[in-house]
């Protein structure tokens, strides 16, 4: 099969190529998908887990990419819940070969069925950022109707669902960004957006939530507009809150296929839209990850037309 490998530590990005690569095999409980559509974080070079299994031992060259949407082609021993033929989108394990490829083995219960009128585009852009806002939001940040939520980075890929999970679950939401981000962070629903260049975050009245992606500086100075008893949740490393009155939460997503199936439902009922910035076909998908070529929203890999 086709497969994107990541050849060299060191290089990270720059020993990325295109490769041909043995098929998959199911494992026990695995189910081996054809993807049609996949992803991956920019910087999952810089991941330990990138380049070694769960026993630590090395696996270069690595298939990047954890994001996926296809259609399930053989069934592992013990594999129950998930059907030959059937439609899934899901997040993998961080430590085995990853989905920019034709086919990945996956864990069955990283997966949920994908609904026939969903595209697989739209699967694998929802999989990372709505599991990562989720959990974010509501497991660890414990949002609740009526609380103001400040959003980090609200009209990026992970922000925008954040700043739309949070408005339907009833909170009021700020977002902030560069001041050129202010509509699209007000198209995807904040009621309000403050500009980080221009403006200091300490400006902004006491929150009952950070939603942070940016760690480093923002975040620190983030703590200081957080009521007493509030919290920080950040996906972007530890930060230091001894000094504050705030509980940091630094966290890492994990699959879920309850959330992945609510996640689902919502895109189906119009309240909830990825933020897709290019769709590229596998053999595109080298150039595409360029850091010079990245462009605002998540970049789609279409495996299959």
């Amino acid at each position: 099969m086709k497969a994107i490998i990541l050849t060299d530590q060191a290089a990270e990005m720059a020993g990325m190529k295109l490769a041909e690569r043995p098929e998959p095999q199911a494992g026990i409980n695995d189910v081996v998908v054809q993807v049609y559509a996949a992803a991956m974080t920019g910087d999952e070079a810089s991941w330990p887990s990138t380049w070694v299994d769960r026993a630590g031992r090395d696996r270069t060259s690595s298939v990047p990419g954890h994001e996926l949407a296809g259609v399930v082609t053989a069934l592992g021993y013990g594999t129950t819940g998930l059907s030959l033929g059937q439609r899934v989108f899901g997040l993998t394990d961080w430590t085995r070969d990853g989905t920019l490829a034709e086919y990945v083995a996956v864990e069955a219960r990283n997966l949920a069925p994908l609904p026939g009128d969903v595209d697989f585009t739209v699967g694998a852009a929802l999989v990372m950022p709505g599991l990562t806002a989720w959990q974010g939001l509501f497991e660890h940040g414990r949002l609740r109707a009526g609380q103001t939520v400040l959003v980090h980075g609200a009209a990026g890929i992970v922000g925008s669902m954040a700043v739309q999970l949070a408005r339907q679950a009833g909170a009021y939401v700020i977002g902030t960004g560069r001041a050129f981000h202010r509509q699209t962070a007000l198209d995807f629903g904040a009621h309000d957006f403050f500009d980080l260049e221009n403006n200091l975050l300490e400006d902004i009245s006491e929150v009952d939530l950070v939603f942070d992606v940016f760690a480093g500086e923002i975040a620190k100075r983030s703590l200081g507009v957080v009521r007493a008893g509030g919290r920080l949740v950040t996906i972007a490393g530890p930060i230091d809150a001894t000094a504050a009155n705030t509980l940091v939460i630094d966290f890492v997503v994990e699959p879920d296929r309850g959330q992945l199936t609510e996640l689902i439902r919502q895109v189906r009922d119009g309240r909830l839209r990825t933020h897709i910035g290019n769709v590229v076909t596998l053999n595109d998908a080298v150039a595409a990850f360029n850091p010079a070529m990245r462009i605002n929203g998540k970049t789609i890999i279409r495996v299959r037309p």
